[in-house]
């Protein structure tokens, strides 16, 4: 097989395993009644935190390529959803909310933001903790 094909796999796996997390983000915050969009902020916020954790490990040498690529590209591409996020704002102020959905819009980028940058410093954290296998 491959290079490509194999590392294609790789971002294949992780996509499926980030899509069913994602769905499975969405059925709890359904059934949990909310009629806020939680599951697409989570998932968001989420996502971040997880692609800072495995920028952090990448760039300290800690993740092999196909490591990388399935949990980066792969999971958090289907974990993450910001066609949804912009579809529900959208929704939200076809139906009045306009203050809502600029809400909702900018949480979402700040709390993003947050996880990512959280994400970077855990790994740091716990490079430091770990003697400095990574430094």
């Amino acid at each position: 097989m491959s290079q490509p094909l194999i590392m294609s796999c790789w971002v294949g796996r992780g996509g499926f395993a980030g899509s069913v997390a994602r769905y499975g983000l969405s059925l709890a915050s359904q059934r949990a009644g909310m009629t806020w969009p939680l599951g697409t902020l989570g998932a968001n916020v989420l996502g971040c935190l997880a692609i800072g954790l495995v920028a952090g490990l990448s760039d300290r040498g800690g993740l092999p390529p196909a490591a990388r690529l399935a949990l980066a590209t792969g999971f958090c591409g289907g974990f993450t959803t910001m066609s949804s996020l912009i579809y529900e704002a959208a929704a939200m102020a076809r139906g009045g909310g306009v203050w809502q959905a600029a809400g909702y819009l900018a949480g979402t980028l700040a709390l993003s933001a947050a996880g990512f940058a959280s994400g970077l410093v855990m790994v740091r954290a716990l490079a430091r903790l770990g003697g400095g296998a990574w430094n």
